[in-house]
């Protein structure tokens, strides 16, 4: 596991932190949909051609899925995270292709140290994801529990 960068009292609102890229595939978009979201458009290309999509998209909870993978990687796996309370808000702005290549970022938007415990405390984050083009694809704000440093002598 890489060394811990990242806790509560690292950050300050205003922070952005890369999570780096990840391109999507044909394929699995469709082994993705088959599973959890077998949505036409999602898994029939011929379908997809005649949607209101003119071809084959991502369903959104992909989108989230592998945007949970750069968080992971980008951020949560470098810092002392304690766990989320849950997402405020996921907006789909536009459709995911196969061969999109998906970019992360998050910035942080507050912070509250915890009132009942004091190793702690709570951040609110914006993740951003853009394709290839710069378009903004989706937007999530949530929360993740982080510890606080060790108190210096």
């Amino acid at each position: 596991m890489p060394p811990i960068q990242h806790t509560f009292d690292t950050l300050a609102p205003g922070d952005e932190i890369d999570l780096g890229s990840r391109q999507v595939t044909e394929a699995e978009i469709i082994a993705f949909a088959r599973d959890f979201d077998p949505q036409p458009f999602h898994i029939d290309p011929e379908a997809a051609d005649a949607s209101i999509f003119g071809g084959i998209i991502a369903s959104g909870w992909h989108t989230c899925a592998l945007t949970m993978r750069l968080l992971v990687d980008g951020f949560l796996s470098h810092a002392d995270s304690m766990g989320s309370p849950g997402v405020e808000q996921i907006r789909w702005l536009r459709p995911v292709r196969p061969g999109d290549t998906l970019h992360a970022r998050i910035r942080v938007l507050e912070k509250r140290p915890s009132q009942s415990k004091p190793d702690r405390g709570s951040i609110k984050s914006l993740t951003e994801v853009t394709n290839q083009a710069g378009d903004l694809v989706m937007t999530m704000e949530s929360f993740v529990f982080m510890a606080r440093s060790p108190a210096q002598p």
